[in-house]
């Protein structure tokens, strides 16, 4: 089956997606489809690329993330698959708040398992679906950021772009 493959242009520099049929398999910062498809579980992987300059509501989401709404990313379809405490911890993800992070910890209780810390973790580590499942949202119990597939810096960039909306978002409400 053929996949989208979109290139995208942020502040945080090249955002690339793979799509299909209006749902994401795969998204992160990087302008190299290979950095992507390796991590699209095999049954899931397109045999067929072709590049695209839209991706509709896709497009859009990662548009209004960068202008400031989050919202729109959490309601892209995204496939993934993995096993079920995976899979139910990456629709959990989903509902974590733009501007209110959660640790690694927080993550296993909201996931179910309060002592599945490293299982919450590994969840973030195998995410293809990076902003649309936000796990840019899970830090260390310390604070600091923990890990990113692409980058402490960009991770940072989104905690802090989030944090702003937040802000406005509460003086305004």
């Amino acid at each position: 089956m053929k996949a989208q493959l979109l290139v995208m242009s942020t502040p945080d520099g090249p955002f690339t997606i793979l799509a299909q049929d209006g749902v994401v398999l795969a998204s992160g910062w990087t302008a190299e489809p290979g950095e992507l498809t390796g991590q699209i579980h095999p049954e899931l992987r397109p045999g067929d690329v072709e590049a695209v300059t839209d991706l509709g509501s896709i497009s859009r989401a990662v548009e209004a993330f960068y202008a400031g709404d989050p919202a729109p990313a959490m309601t892209v379809p995204v496939r993934q698959k993995s096993g079920p405490f995976r899979s139910h911890a990456w629709d959990v993800l989903r509902t974590v708040r733009p501007g209110s992070p959660v640790t690694y910890t927080e993550y296993a209780v909201l996931s179910g398992n309060p002592k599945a810390v490293r299982a919450a973790a590994s969840a973030c580590a195998f995410n293809a679906a990076a902003l649309f499942v936000p796990c840019h949202r899970v830090i260390r119990t310390d604070g600091s950021l923990g890990g990113f597939r692409w980058g402490l810096a960009i991770k940072e960039s989104l905690l802090a772009r989030e944090a702003t909306e937040s802000l406005l978002a509460r003086e305004a409400g």
